[in-house]
């Protein structure tokens, strides 16, 4: 691991689940502690919401995979953390997101001004039932 940004990720992180789970945990820890608990607290979240997903990298950044798809990324940026639910889910709870910069399938906070629990679960739970949409069609 040469850093948190994507650097120096092990090639087997992206087919093999403990090798991902130890290449966040190493990106996490590489974080100031304000980013690094607010992404690990919207870790947790996403993880007890999806317990069916499985811990990917994705786009070189901490991901979720569900039915064989990145379903939603996170990521520390120099001033912000960012958290990828895709541009449907964003649109469908833009209401609920106000306080929060968004752009087509981002959503940028603060460490010190987290997304809040409830929202992170129904972004996510909004993001695996396009997921299950999508498999059910092309059944």
């Amino acid at each position: 691991m040469k850093g948190p940004r994507g650097a120096g990720i092990d090639p087997a992180a992206a087919t093999d689940p403990a090798a991902a789970k130890a290449w966040i945990d190493a990106y996490l820890a590489a974080l100031p502690a304000d980013q690094r608990a607010a992404l690990q607290d919207l870790r947790e979240t996403v993880a007890a919401t999806a317990p069916q997903a499985i811990e990917a990298i994705s786009y070189g950044i901490p991901a979720f995979r569900y039915r064989g798809h990145a379903s939603v990324w996170y990521h520390a940026a120099k001033a912000h953390c960012s958290f990828f639910p895709t541009a449907e889910p964003i649109e469908a709870l833009a209401d609920e997101l106000t306080g929060f910069a968004l752009s087509k399938g981002t959503i940028k906070f603060k460490p010190d001004a987290p997304l809040p629990k409830a929202l992170i679960e129904k972004l996510v739970r909004y993001r695996l039932a396009q997921l299950d949409a999508g498999a059910a069609g092309k059944k």
